[in-house]
C-alpha cells in the first residue's frame, strides 16, 4: 500500500496536468478507490491509543483525482437513467448487505456485513460499519465514517468533508443512535454508544454543555455513552439578546442502557424530546 500511496501523492503533485481518460493515472486511482470500496482502506479512523482522529489524506487525493480523470457516462438502472462520473456500488448480496429499493451507494464507499439501507444515500469515501441501519432518507456524505451497530434514523444528514483534503470527516462511533432529522456536519464527532435526540444539530461551532453543571465540555463532539439533545443558550450581543444553539448532555449511560429503548425514551420525554 505504501507504493500505491506514493504514486497517488505523485499524481496529486501534477494534478493540474492530468486530463480525463489518462489511462495510467486512472488505473492507479482506480486501484486506490477499490481499496475504499472493499473496506481494505479507509479515509479516516480513530487511533486506539490516543483517541484522536487520523486522516489518510492520500485517499482523499485519490477521490479528488478520480473526479478529474473520469468522464461522465450514462447508466441505466431499471427505468432510471443517470449521467455521472462514477458507477453505483454493486455486489450487495455477496457482501451481506440489505438494500431496499430507492437506496443507493456510490462505488468507493464501504458497507459492512449486516448493513441495512432503507431508501437513502451513501457517497464515495464513506464507510458504514457492520450491522448499521441507515434509515429512510438519511444521507451519509463523502468520507463520513460511521461505526458498527449504529442507527441513523429517518432524515438524518451526515455531512461530507472532502476538501480541504486534510480536514477531519464526520465520525459516528460504534453503537451510537442518531435521532430523526439530526444534522451532523463539518467534522463533528459522536462518541461510542451516544444517543442524540431528534433534530439535534452538531458541528464544530456548536458547544456541547453538561446539563447538570452548565460546564461547556467540548465543541462539536458528543461524549461516549451519553444522551444529548439540541438546545439553545441566551447570549447578550451588541445587537441585543439572542438564543444561540448548543447541545445538552442530559445523562451518562451504561453500555447496556443504549439498547433499552424504553429507558432512553423516558429520559428524552422528560426533557420534551423524541428520537
Amino acid at each position: 500500500m505504501a507504493d500505491l500511496r506514493s504514486r497517488i501523492e505523485e499524481l496529486w503533485q501534477r494534478s493540474g496536468e492530468l486530463v480525463p481518460g489518462e489511462s495510467d493515472a486512472l488505473a492507479t486511482v482506480t486501484e486506490a478507490i477499490g481499496l475504499l470500496d472493499s473496506g481494505d482502506a479507509r479515509v479516516a479512523e480513530v487511533d486506539p491509543v490516543t483517541g484522536e482522529v487520523v486522516v489518510h489524506i492520500w485517499l482523499k487525493y485519490a477521490i479528488l483525482l478520480l473526479f478529474r480523470l473520469r468522464e461522465i457516462t450514462t447508466g441505466e438502472v431499471g427505468p432510471f437513467e443517470y449521467a455521472d462520473k462514477l458507477p453505483l456500488k454493486s455486489g450487495y448480496a455477496a457482501a451481506g448487505v440489505r438494500v431496499v429499493p430507492g437506496a443507493s451507494a456510490r462505488w468507493g464507499s464501504y458497507l459492512g456485513p449486516g448493513v441495512v439501507l432503507m431508501p437513502s444515500y451513501v457517497n464515495i469515501g464513506a464507510r458504514v460499519g457492520a450491522g448499521t441501519m441507515v434509515d429512510t432518507w438519511a444521507t451519509v456524505a463523502s468520507c463520513a465514517q460511521i461505526g458498527e451497530r449504529v442507527h441513523l434514523s429517518g432524515g438524518v444528514g451526515i455531512g461530507g468533508v472532502l476538501e480541504p483534503p486534510g480536514a477531519r470527516p464526520v465520525i459516528v462511533e460504534d453503537d451510537a443512535f442518531v435521532g430523526s432529522r439530526c444534522m451532523i456536519t463539518d467534522g463533528a464527532r459522536v462518541g461510542a454508544g451516544a444517543v442524540l435526540g431528534a433534530g439535534t444539530i452538531l458541528n464544530p461551532s456548536i458547544p456541547v454543555v453538561d446539563a447538570t453543571t452548565g460546564e461547556e465540555l467540548t465543541r462539536g463532539e458528543v461524549p461516549p455513552w451519553s444522551v444529548a439533545v439540541g438546545a439553545s443558550r441566551r447570549r447578550e450581543l451588541p445587537g441585543g439578546e439572542f438564543f444561540l444553539p448548543c447541545v445538552l448532555v442530559l445523562k451518562r449511560i451504561e453500555p447496556g442502557e443504549r439498547h433499552d429503548k424504553a429507558k432512553l425514551e423516558s429520559v428524552l420525554r422528560d426533557h420534551g424530546v423524541g428520537t
